[in-house]
């Protein structure tokens, strides 16, 4: 604004960046202005680019029924560089609308000019951007980065231990934040000099803004001395490098042809449902009732659409996510006319998180993906054994934890299974297949493959190891503290590798170990619950308590005031306190929490915002296991889980690899 008046800025361009560069301008008739300077930019020698993309992968739910804006031209590049030269078989997160940005800003700046984004900062560290990260080295002379930290998802799997603090924007955003400076000089002698500054961990908001208002720009930090030097390893990690000698142990498992030797023959995900609020529930009768309701809902919209247009069945389906969650997969089922049919024999217990069972409604085609769990738990009456671990990447940290039922994505983090056995049908035996199964006609045989087997049989001549033997001693040696260690960036980056320990002995003790543990974790209902002692309503001893005592609505809470917690008292709800809890119980994290707050959060009733469908933790308690004190004595019996894990755990011998 001017005493003459307000003078436009002719340089601002009404459009979407990415798709200018993508295709011609298609409201150039109406907006003609718009239009020409669109033109001049896309002739301009750009030597600086700044900005803040937004941060977004894809969309986020198939009920908002908005497609997601093409680039083709930009995701091929992406494609060619990023992607080509990343060694991650899921590349999804690089099309990220901050990632495009990246890769848009240094094709747009030509040979020579500076780029600033202030973005996500997940491609720091995560592996899916290992090909970015070694691409951004070779295309730009000095690549200058502050890792302001922030990522709220990760503070919240941890239970708060990441180190994240809080988010730069406060509540504006989950994920972690970067502030990243790349300069292209072509004249520079040296290439991929990498600066970083990590503004420390557990900072507020407030804390990590006056530390940025101090520094001011690139040189205030250059003059506090805080830039550090930073040299890609041969994975392009730059930050929390990992241990090389982790790539000569045998792989636990691989999808990959080129891959001759590993311990397992497959692995899966666990079912990712796509509608967990209609797909889970506590009381498998109220399940039965929202599936079979649900089915009725989408067969019914396959009726009213049956004589409209393939392509149009989507765009003119219902949305009413009281009736009915769609997805992807419903969609396209809609358009082939695909009808569902409820089946009671696909309702199975499911472990849904750590400690915590529900009923789940198991369906190749109710599902979004089941992946390999239809070969692994094919129904309820199959004996099975499942090591799930966490996903590469998995923001609280790794972890490992045995189950004999259906596992579900976020039981562990998008966590591998890994199986003691797999079912199939006759058809699909090999010739030498083992027999065994449960009377349904499905054969079964080791999921451990022989030479597998053979790796470690060959390691410790004249022991006599089994599939089994081998399959403890993966379970124990995930839980070793040294290997945990040793090999934290590993883990966080990679599917886990398996060393031989030295020493026979080691081999079974960990093998033994891992045995014990696995009964615990399996068998956790029927552990002897830790004695506490209970405060009860005045003038009640524990036999005068009726169901409605043991009812439990709300999250437990912890003892103490304000900040400062007192997590040996809990407060299982208005009429029952349980104090002498061990503190040692909360040092058993699985997942990133402690055992025994898996409980607290999870033996609730919660409502669902979408669906209004209601999930209560008390008709699992009441209708399956016939005990309305069934959550009291879970917490209990979880405690003592915990407490024998971490025994167990202490007790495991060194790590003797090397």
């Amino acid at each position: 604004m001017t005493e003459a008046g307000y003078t436009p800025f002719e340089g601002i361009c009404l459009t979407d960046t990415f798709q200018m560069y993508e295709k011609d301008d298609l409201v150039s008739g109406l907006l003609s202005d718009n239009s020409d300077r669109r033109t001049r930019q896309k002739e301009l020698d750009i030597r600086v680019i700044v900005g803040n993309p937004p941060y977004s992968v894809g969309q986020g739910s198939a009920n908002d029924n908005a497609a997601n804006v093409e680039y083709p031209g930009l995701d091929a590049a992406i494609r060619d560089s990023y992607a080509a030269h990343s060694k991650m078989t899921s590349v999804r997160n690089l099309y990220d609308s901050y990632i495009r940005a990246f890769r848009w800003g240094s094709d747009r700046l030509g040979d020579a000019g500076v780029m600033a984004f202030v973005s996500g900062s997940a491609w720091i560290e995560r592996s899916f951007a290992d090909g970015m990260r070694k691409c951004l080295v070779e295309e730009f002379s000095d690549l200058y980065v502050l890792h302001l930290r922030g990522d709220i998802r990760k503070n919240m799997l941890s239970g708060g231990m990441s180190g994240e603090g809080q988010n730069i924007f406060g509540s504006g955003s989950m994920t972690g934040i970067s502030i990243t400076l790349l300069v292209k000089n072509p004249k520079s002698k040296s290439h991929g000099n990498i600066s970083f500054y990590d503004i420390g961990k557990g900072l507020t908001t407030s804390e990590k803004l006056k530390k940025i208002k101090y520094f001011g720009s690139l040189n205030g930090v250059s003059a506090e001395g805080k830039w550090i030097s930073i040299t890609p390893d041969s994975k392009n990690d730059w930050i929390d490098q990992v241990d090389i000698s982790y790539d000569s142990f045998i792989e636990v498992g691989s999808k990959s042809k080129d891959t001759s030797k590993r311990i397992f023959s497959t692995y899966s995900l666990g079912v990712a449902s796509g509608r967990d609020s209609w797909a889970y529930n506590s009381s498998r009768r109220k399940l039965a009732l929202n599936v079979s309701s649900s089915i009725d809902y989408y067969n019914s919209e396959v009726i009213r659409l049956e004589s409209q247009p393939k392509e149009e069945k989507e765009k003119l389906a219902n949305i009413d996510e009281k009736k009915f969650s769609w997805n992807r997969n419903a969609f396209q089922d809609l358009s082939k006319l695909k009808r569902y049919k409820f089946s009671s024999e696909n309702l199975q217990r499911s472990l849904y998180r750590p400690f915590s069972y529900r009923w789940a409604y198991f369906d190749r085609q109710y599902n979004a993906m089941v992946y390999q769990m239809h070969r692994i738990f094919p129904n309820g009456a199959v004996d099975n054994l499942v090591i799930q671990v966490s996903g590469i990447g998995a923001r609280a940290g790794f972890s490992a934890l045995l189950m004999d039922t259906l596992p579900n994505l976020h039981t562990v983090d998008s966590g591998q299974c890994f199986p003691l056995y797999l079912y199939e049908k006759p058809e699909e035996q090999g010739l030498f297949a083992a027999e065994g199964g449960n009377g349904s006609g499905l054969k079964r045989r080791d999921a451990i493959t022989d030479e597998g087997l053979a790796h470690f049989q060959l390691a410790y001549p004249g022991e006599t190891i089994t599939k089994e033997d081998l399959f403890y001693y993966i379970y124990g040696l995930l839980h070793s503290p040294d290997y945990r260690d040793r090999f934290k960036y590993n883990l966080a980056k990679q599917m886990p590798r398996i060393p031989a320990v030295k020493q026979a002995e080691d081999f079974w003790a960990f093998s033994e170990a891992g045995r014990k543990l696995g009964e615990l974790h399996v068998n956790f209902e029927e552990v002897e619950p830790h004695p506490v002692e209970l405060i009860l309503p005045k003038g009640y001893t524990y036999d005068d308590l009726t169901p409605e005592h043991f009812r439990v609505e709300k999250k437990w809470k912890f003892g103490g005031t304000g900040k400062v917690k007192d997590k040996s008292t809990v407060k299982y709800n208005q009429y029952i306190t349980m104090t002498g809890v061990p503190l040692e119980a909360y040092e058993y994290v699985v997942n990133g929490k402690p055992a025994p707050e898996w409980v607290m959060e999870r033996q609730v009733v919660k409502t669902d915002k979408k669906s209004g469908l209601v999930n209560d933790a008390n008709d699992y308690a009441t209708e399956t296991m016939n005990d309305p004190a069934y959550q009291l004595k879970l917490f209990q019996r979880v405690v003592t889980v915990s407490l024998e894990t971490m025994r167990i755990v202490r007790g495991l011998p060194t790590l003797d690899i090397d």
